[in-house]
């Protein structure tokens, strides 16, 4: 880990500000603060898609965005040498992070979860990183439409011992039975299958691909305008193809079903567009300042939020005349906000207040130039 007073000149400010606003996103959505969270800020029950379930996505298609940014340079600057090296290394020490999230408050060898966010973003970035030094563009969209074409089959045809083939509930689609049958107690609180399983790996790759696209057609020499008019064109082509796709192979995030990739993508290619417009043409750059801070520091604060809300979740306290004890995040929601808003809205004003005490955090660090890289 490495702690820097500058940025990188090179850095596409548009590409910060769409993070930012992702990882603020992500705030809320995981602070709730009690147990009631509005439809949009809570992930969809199974089928469907949520505000709350376009975060993951959208962070791997920034991290397929930033691969080719970071790569790039040093492909032409000759400095590729020992360049897999380091791709390793980043990767596993974001994986690292993620079992470390894991483990915390309750770790045990026999049910640890092995699999999680930052580790689908671990391997998926390793892999992609991996083509896009190794291989061209067209090996690389055979790899991604051979991601989404092959997992829709497997899904679709191959029999579920139990279920048969094609069924997509919890328990008996493929990708659940091989978590439970390859991961057993180590999937996601020792349930029926595991939202970021080892299956359903394979078209988070193609998500991260099409940000790996995104950034070639970001970084080539076309007009800034005629750049964004082709990631809107794009982003409308992605989000109707995942719209009908989800017709026979519904749009899911827990499954990360083949509709869902492209859906999320088109509108991942919408926002990256309305960023690069005001920021990149239009010169309008105040509004993205916050988001640009929390972009900037992207793994800190992703990592540092997280840790403290499971301070907040598992760290309990029994008030005077309770009979049970309750988080100390539900009793500090009620008492600032339970006196004088509803249960529904009092929740989402601690998770918006919430991230804008992280935002005051790293206005600090953003003032001071300390920028977290890994």
């Amino acid at each position: 880990m490495e702690y820097t007073h500058q940025r990188e000149s090179s850095r596409l400010l548009s590409l910060d500000v769409f993070r930012g606003i992702t990882i603020a996103l992500m705030i809320i959505v995981n602070t709730p603060g009690n147990r009631e969270a509005y439809s949009q800020l809570d992930h969809a029950a199974w089928n469907g898609c949520t505000f709350a379930d376009l975060v993951f996505p959208f962070f791997l298609f920034i991290v397929g965005v930033s691969i080719v940014f970071s790569l790039s340079r040093r492909l032409e600057g000759g400095r590729a040498s020992g360049l897999m090296p380091r791709i390793l290394k980043r990767a596993l020490i974001i994986y690292a992070f993620g079992m470390l999230l894991n483990a915390i408050p309750n770790y045990h060898l026999s049910a640890i979860r092995v699999l999680g966010v930052l580790q689908r973003i671990a391997i998926c970035y390793f892999f992609a990183s991996l083509l896009f030094v190794k291989t061209g563009l067209r090996t690389q969209i055979a790899v991604c439409v051979s991601a989404l074409a092959g997992y829709w089959l497997a899904m679709s045809c191959v029999p579920v011992p139990g279920f048969g083939a094609g069924v997509l509930t919890p328990e008996g689609n493929l990708a659940s039975w091989l978590d439970r049958a390859i991961l057993g107690a180590h999937t996601y609180r020792q349930g029926p299958y595991d939202p970021e399983g080892i299956l359903s790996t394979i078209p988070a790759l193609a998500t991260t691909l099409l940000g790996v696209f995104t950034g070639l057609w970001l970084r080539s020499a076309r007009e800034q305008i005629s750049k964004v008019k082709g990631l809107l064109a794009a982003g409308a082509i992605f989000a109707v193809l995942g719209w009908f796709w989800g017709l026979v192979f519904p749009v899911n995030k827990a499954l990360w079903t083949s509709s869902y990739v492209l859906f999320t993508a088109g509108l991942a290619l919408w926002l990256l567009a309305f960023c690069c417009w005001l920021i990149e043409i239009k010169r309008i750059k105040a509004w993205g300042r916050p988001f640009e801070i929390f972009g900037v520091n992207a793994i800190a604060a992703y990592m540092l939020p997280i840790l403290m809300v499971k301070f907040l979740v598992f760290y309990t306290v029994t008030p005077a005349g309770a009979a049970a004890p309750e988080q100390l995040r539900v009793l500090i929601c009620n008492g600032v906000f339970g006196g004088w808003l509803s249960p529904l809205n009092a929740s989402a004003a601690f998770a918006f207040s919430y991230t804008l005490l992280w935002l005051g955090v790293f206005w600090l660090l953003y003032r001071r130039k300390v920028f977290i890289k890994i």
